[in-house]
């Protein structure tokens, strides 16, 4: 078994900034030489040396003037990116990856947070009041450098600031979902989805790609998009495990196995998981390859957790299970929103 969510390695819980998840870079104070926007992109950082355009050496990443004091000439104050959650959360760790910039990072770095539900305008987001979720820190030229957060609040918003100028590549901000349940209302609901707090607690293996993106946003849109694992050469399945959004009936399941050609599994089934108690969803049913399959389910049963199962192997490009939440359920969501 993969463990997808021990509690000591923040690093497995999903990215609360990425773009595929709504993530925005709203505003920077200075981009001179590279894109703020570069510091949500979700894939790899590229480089290639001595690509010149107009504004120097091409970088993935966002990287700002060479600061200098009016008084001194010495470097000075502080440049600063605004970025806006895609899904709003508590965080648990930040990552600032300043892959390729080796002579123009930032040899210090710090991150605030700030929590403004709605649409709120940057005038709001500039004359709010910013809480420090990372002090000033030393960061390293091309490094990833990862910073824990010992903080429960949750928030819509962060600030990525250098001390005092440079490059940094990436921004990830890992944390969970905690979603605002007055939209739920008593409306039917992917009780799998990401974005409504659902969470993937484990999986039988994640070779090829992170399981997470099986509960993701939106259409998938490649073979790496959702979860696939290596080819199984031992008797047995594989299986993937979904905390659910809430205590919930699950009515609906649809099983996408979009782009995945040659490598969807044969079969799936669907177990869930009431506390200690666990009952069939869905029986051993033939899947086709690059196919979104949905299945009516008699189900009145409440249930917290559902295990995924998928014979032999292969890959899940989505994950739904529709169905709404118990009364008790969405009060203790309602609880935990107010209280974060």
């Amino acid at each position: 078994m993969t463990d997808l969510q021990a509690p000591d390695d923040w690093r497995a819980l999903p990215d609360l900034a990425a773009r595929t998840l709504g993530g925005a870079v709203l505003a920077a104070n200075d981009e001179s030489f590279a894109e703020k926007e570069s510091l949500i992109r979700p894939y790899p950082v590229v480089h290639q040396a001595h690509t010149f355009g107009h504004k120097g050496q091409i970088y993935d990443g966002w990287e700002t003037r060479r600061r200098r004091d009016s008084a001194t000439g010495n470097s000075g104050g502080q440049d600063w990116a605004i970025i806006r959650l895609g899904v709003p959360g508590t965080v648990s760790g930040i990552v600032v990856d300043t892959a390729y910039f080796t002579g123009n990072y930032p040899p210090q770095i710090s991150v605030d947070a700030c929590r403004l539900d709605g649409h709120p305008g940057l005038t709001d987001l500039l004359d709010t009041t910013w809480h420090p979720l990372v002090p000033v820190s030393d960061a390293k030229g091309d490094s990833v450098n990862e910073y824990a957060v010992p903080d429960t609040r949750r928030w819509t918003h962060v600030r990525l600031n250098m001390h005092p100028d440079g490059g940094i590549a990436r921004l990830r901000v890992h944390g969970s979902p905690v979603p605002d349940p007055a939209a739920f209302a008593d409306l039917p609901l992917d009780l799998a989805a990401l974005v409504n707090g659902a969470m993937v607690t484990g999986a039988s293996n994640a070779f090829y790609s992170n399981p997470i993106g099986a509960i993701m946003p939106g259409l998938p849109a490649s073979q790496a998009d959702g979860w696939e694992t290596a080819r199984r050469r031992e008797p047995g399945h594989e299986w993937l495990d979904v905390r659910l959004a809430g205590r919930g009936v699950v009515r609906v399941a649809e099983l996408d196995t979009t782009h995945l050609k040659h490598n969807a599994p044969g079969w799936a089934a669907l177990e869930a998981h009431d506390g200690s108690a666990a009952f069939e969803l869905l029986p051993r049913t033939e899947l086709r390859p690059d196919t979104p399959h949905r299945f009516v389910l008699g189900n009145d049963r409440p249930a917290t957790s559902v295990r995924l199962n998928i014979f032999p192997d292969g890959g899940m490009a989505r994950l739904r299970l529709y169905g709404r939440l118990t009364d008790a359920a969405l009060a203790e969501m309602r609880r935990r929103f107010d209280e974060a």
